[in-house]
């Protein structure tokens, strides 16, 4: 049976397939394939397997960057969030700067209308600050300035994923004030949501 076969079902087991791939790379090449499959359950649990593999041994699929580095221009939504979390995974292993060559085109995404690329994408984005502190402060800034990026009309639901995000490199920001400053605002933000993502980071942070 091959991979793509097992991954055709609902009750697979994630875990056990992503420790076949560690030791087998050539499986690799059948879940990049079915992350493109039109098959519902393949799609995702190849997406699964491969999410599993970025997180705890991003060196096995470092190679194949720039697979996922063009399904960040794919129209599929779906196909960009596999790319949005796989990539920020990525960073932690990023021996060749290549996040910093594509930083543009990443937080492009958030140049959109859609909530759920744009939230996954600001969601990642403490995750990439703590793998790339030189890019921190351009990080932050497009954080700080959702209103002004983002197209879409649930901007300030987004806002709760930014001060998640800041939550995890507030200590070692260059921007605190500014950070403090855009929380706060979020205080009277339309989103329950953000109101209590805001009083939760104020408690921990604005002392």
């Amino acid at each position: 049976m091959t991979i793509l076969a097992e991954l055709d079902n609902k009750d697979v087991d994630v875990e056990k397939i992503a420790k076949k791939t560690l030791k087998d790379k050539k499986i690799i090449s059948e879940l990049l394939e079915g992350v493109l499959s039109k098959k519902d359950e393949i799609r995702f649990n190849s997406h699964n397997v491969l999410m599993l593999i970025s997180k705890e041994h991003p060196e096995m699929i470092y190679n194949e960057w720039d697979f996922f580095e063009d399904l960040l221009n794919s129209d599929n939504n779906y196909q960009k969030y596999i790319a949005i979390h796989i990539i920020a995974n990525l960073t932690e292993f990023d021996t060749e700067n290549k996040f910093e060559k594509i930083f543009e085109r990443y937080y492009n995404i958030l140049a959109g209308n859609g909530t759920m690329v744009a939230g996954h994408l600001v969601g990642n984005s403490g995750k990439i600050a703590k793998a790339k502190p030189k890019l921190q402060t351009k990080i932050t800034n497009k954080l700080l300035n959702i209103d002004d990026i983002h197209q879409g009309k649930q901007k300030e639901l987004i806002k709760a994923y930014a001060i998640e995000a800041f939550d995890e490199y507030f200590n070692e920001s260059k921007n605190k004030k500014g950070i403090v400053e855009f929380v706060k605002k979020q205080l009277k933000s339309e989103s329950p949501k953000t109101r209590k993502k805001a009083k939760e980071f104020l408690k921990k942070w604005d002392k």
